[in-house]
This record gives C-alpha cells, sequence and structure tokens, in this order.
C-alpha cells in the first residue's frame, strides 16, 4: 500500500494496487450510483461538488454505470471530472439493459452490445478511455468467454485499460480470468451481507483480483438513519427492499443498534466501522460507499484512519456472523442475477 499526503490537510489517503495492474486506487472509492436516481431526488450541482471533493481530499475511485440514470450519471460524472480526468481513475459498466421507460427488460453479454456499450460510454463520459469496465451483470445466455474476448478487444484498442466482473460466481470468474486478465471483481459485501466469503473471495484471493464490495453500508442501513422507512422519499427504492420491511426491519434494526454501540467504544461514526472493517479484511479490499453529501463523503473517507485491532475483528465477527441480516439483499427477480 502506498500513500499520498492530501494537499488540503485531510489524514492520508492509502492507496491499493487494482489487481495485477499498474494502477493505484484510493482505498475507499466512490460509488455515483445515487446522484442519478434510486435513493431519492437528485441535484446535480451538489454531487459535482461532493465528486470535486472526492478528489480534494485523495479518493480517486470512481464508480458508475451506463444505466444509472438511463446514460445521465455517467454524464454528471463526466461533467464533474471534464478538467480534472488524470486525476480519476474511472471505472463503469455495461450489462444490465432497460427500455426507454426505464424499465429493466434483462441482461446482455454479446460481443457486438458490449463494443456499442463502451462507445456510448466513452461518449456519455466525455472521455477516450475507460479506466476499468465491468460486466455488470453475467449473461447466463452468451458464454463468459465470448464476453470478455470482446472486452479485451476493447483494451487492444485502448478503449479499456482494465476489465471487471459484477456479481460473478467463482466458476464463472475462473472461466473469464482465463480469456484475460480480471483486474477486480464487484459484489455486495457488508457486515450484513457476507456471503462473498464462502466461495467469490478465495477465488478472487487467488488469482490476484481486487475485490470491490459495493453497499459496503448496508445502503445506509448500517449508519443507523434509515431504520424507519418514513426517512425515505417516495421514490426511494429502499422502500421495496425486503431488508427494509415488516419482520426483517425490525430484526435488522437491531443490527444497526450493535454496529452504534460499537462504533461508541470506537470512538468513530457506524458508518466509519463497517468500512475499517472491511478495509481490515485485507489490501486487496476497496469499498466504494455511495453518497451525494460532502458531509457524508467526508465521513466515510474517515474510515481509512480507523483501526481495528484483531480483538475488535472478533467482536465484531461475533456480532455479525454470516447470514445475520434478515431477508434477501434483493426482490426474487434480482437475486437470481447474483453470484452467478
Amino acid at each position: 500500500m502506498t500513500k499520498d499526503k492530501d494537499k488540503l490537510g485531510h489524514p492520508e489517503m492509502p492507496y491499493r494496487r487494482l489487481g495485477h495492474s499498474q494502477i493505484n486506487v484510493s482505498c475507499i472509492g466512490l460509488g455515483c450510483m445515487g446522484m442519478s436516481e434510486f435513493y431519492g431526488p437528485r441535484d446535480d450541482e451538489e454531487s459535482i461538488r461532493t465528486i470535486h471533493r472526492a478528489l480534494d481530499i485523495g479518493i480517486n475511485f470512481l464508480d458508475t454505470a451506463d444505466v444509472y440514470g438511463r446514460g445521465h450519471n455517467e454524464e454528471l460524472v463526466g461533467r464533474a471530472i471534464k478538467d480534472r480526468r488524470m486525476e480519476v481513475v474511472l471505472a463503469t459498466k455495461f450489462g444490465n439493459v432497460r427500455d426507454e421507460t426505464g424499465a429493466w427488460i434483462g441482461v446482455s453479454g454479446k460481443p457486438d452490445y458490449v463494443k456499442k456499450c463502451c462507445e456510448e460510454s466513452l461518449r456519455r463520459l466525455g472521455t477516450d478511455h475507460i479506466d476499468l469496465y465491468y460486466q455488470h451483470r453475467v449473461d447466463t445466455e452468451v458464454p463468459i468467454e465470448d464476453t470478455v474476448g470482446a472486452m479485451a478487444d476493447l483494451v487492444r484498442d485502448g478503449k479499456v485499460l482494465q476489465i471487471g466482473l459484477s456479481e460473478a460466481g467463482a466458476q464463472t470468474i475462473r472461466r473469464a480470468h482465463r480469456v484475460y486478465n480480471i483486474a477486480a471483481l464487484q459484489t455486495e459485501w457488508s457486515l450484513w451481507t457476507r456471503d462473498a466469503e464462502q466461495e467469490v473471495l478465495p477465488t478472487c484471493r487467488e488469482l490476484g483480483i481486487t475485490f470491490v464490495p459495493y453497499s459496503p453500508l448496508g445502503r445506509g442501513f448500517l449508519t443507523g438513519h434509515y431504520a424507519d422507512p418514513a426517512n425515505l422519499t417516495e421514490d426511494d427504492y429502499r422502500r421495496y427492499n425486503p431488508r427494509f420491511q415488516g419482520d426483517n426491519l425490525r430484526r435488522n434494526v437491531e443490527l444497526a443498534e450493535k454496529v452504534r454501540e460499537l462504533a461508541r467504544k470506537k470512538n468513530c461514526t457506524p458508518a466509519q466501522l463497517a468500512l475499517a472493517w472491511l478495509l481490515a479484511q485485507g489490501d486487496d479490499v476497496v469499498p466504494i460507499p455511495g453518497t451525494k453529501k460532502i458531509s457524508r463523503l467526508e465521513e466515510n473517507a474517515g474510515a481509512a484512519s480507523v483501526h481495528i485491532t484483531p480483538q475488535e475483528l472478533a467482536e465484531i465477527d461475533q456480532a455479525f456472523p454470516p447470514g445475520a441480516a434478515a431477508g434477501d439483499r434483493y426482490v426474487p427477480e434480482a437475486m437470481r442475477r447474483v453470484n452467478v
């Protein structure tokens, strides 16, 4: 791990190597999805200020996708980094398909589709290359070898530097890696979603693939701010998430309280504890908490300076064993597309 001093006085931001590449990413990235949809109303100017602040404090790893806001999120990120492109390790994704109304209609890993999506993402982002290009979900109708072969062509063409997968199962990762070096695997991982630890994480470590946890704060639930659905706007998709409903919600509130208790003992915030726990799992882990507010961004960045001792790790693991969270992490249709 290397460190660069922040010019604005923020605690040093550690950097971690992306797979077998020569690219260094901040140990905490910034997920940009919520800036465009899913988590309430958007404010583009506030989001751009948040992205700029991320770069100012040393967070260089930005994550977006072509489907977030049906292209809006890539355009927003492109606007934000227009004059600062060299400061950014830019990650985006293809593969989830939506129609003109925004409805989710499937997954595609067809080679021609891969290349078409890349061209469109480059245009929206206003850049000539993507640093890390993920397949967002695995297409079970197209051999992973064909999809990754098309992604490898993009690398050879200079349009993509590194390639990654998202929500791929262990065998899919192995097959893909045989075609071309996979730099990163993005999957949900947090104190309340630990299934990746069984097969996916060990496979990534065996192959030297960086693990990028998304929703590392349990879609904000582990911060304690969303224990009451009344705090969510009407268009917030968490209202329909199984873990935010009924008996599941009541049981998960107890988990959030455990995070608060442990954080009080550690003299940090619940969000910082949850992120520090992930960072303590190894230098090959780079969580990407999402936010559109500078205050939350700075709070999350502070997790980089929270050290979790082995004794504390054991205490946290006892409080949050795998399977502790009540309810599936997605509705049934979406669950069929994870760990594929």
